[in-house]
């Protein structure tokens, strides 16, 4: 596709640390993609959503930024269902047709994560899936600006960020060895979704052609430096 999106993953050029807030001079030299492309199946409340990635070679570090309202947060345990709470999301596909890994946190920090083989659908969920246990959940380091839980909904205007450390070893669990990610291209996509708020919403940042989040032809390029 002529327009498909592509994100440049540019190096970081210092140390960046569990908790490092977006106007932090780390962040700098990372590129920002805006979630703008909002499903028709949204409510009017669409929040300003934009991420910050960068890479060490072996970690992607990334950062949402959320002007946001109608903000809660139920979900607080590993693979709890949190995209019906304020949430961001980021899909990453290293090798084509190994499948796709979601990482998908509410505003607490609470996340969910699977290796997706086949996204089609049945009664019991996606056709072909592991759930990524513990023991490689907790390689994924989470910082949010909000508290775990909140609720009743926050409904005045509120920012908060999301900020996560992958390690490579976490994909390497279920792919051979990727090596240093410099100059790698993978593909993959971010969104920002909430459902059971008073003004649901569902955004992308390389549009999707349906109401479905999980499709790898709707994915755009991560070109890591």
């Amino acid at each position: 596709m002529n327009d498909e999106k592509t994100y440049t993953v540019h190096q970081a050029t210092r140390t960046v640390l569990e908790s490092v807030p977006w106007n932090d001079p780390v962040w700098a030299g990372a590129d920002v993609a805006e979630i703008a492309h909002f499903r028709p199946e949204s409510s009017n409340h669409h929040p300003k959503t934009s991420v910050r990635l960068l890479h060490d070679s072996r970690c992607i570090h990334g950062i949402f930024h959320v002007e946001d309202r109608f903000v809660r947060s139920t979900h607080t345990a590993y693979q709890s269902e949190v995209w019906k709470d304020s949430c961001v999301e980021f899909f990453a596909q290293p090798r084509p047709e190994s499948g796709y890994f979601n990482f998908e946190f509410n505003c607490g920090g609470a996340l969910l994560c699977y290796h997706i083989k086949n996204p089609g659908r049945t009664s019991e969920g996606f056709k072909e899936y592991t759930k990524l246990p513990k023991r490689v959940g907790s390689l994924i380091h989470i910082h949010s600006s909000l508290p775990l839980r909140t609720n009743p909904e926050i409904a005045d205007p509120v920012t908060w960020t999301l900020q996560f450390t992958i390690p490579v070893a976490v994909f390497e669990e279920y792919l051979d060895p990727l090596g240093s990610l410099n100059a790698q291209t993978w593909r993959g996509n971010f969104f920002k979704c909430a459902e059971d708020v008073s003004h649901p919403h569902w955004a992308s940042w390389s549009p999707v052609d349906e109401f479905n989040f999980h499709l790898p032809r709707c994915f755009g390029a991560i070109k890591f430096e």
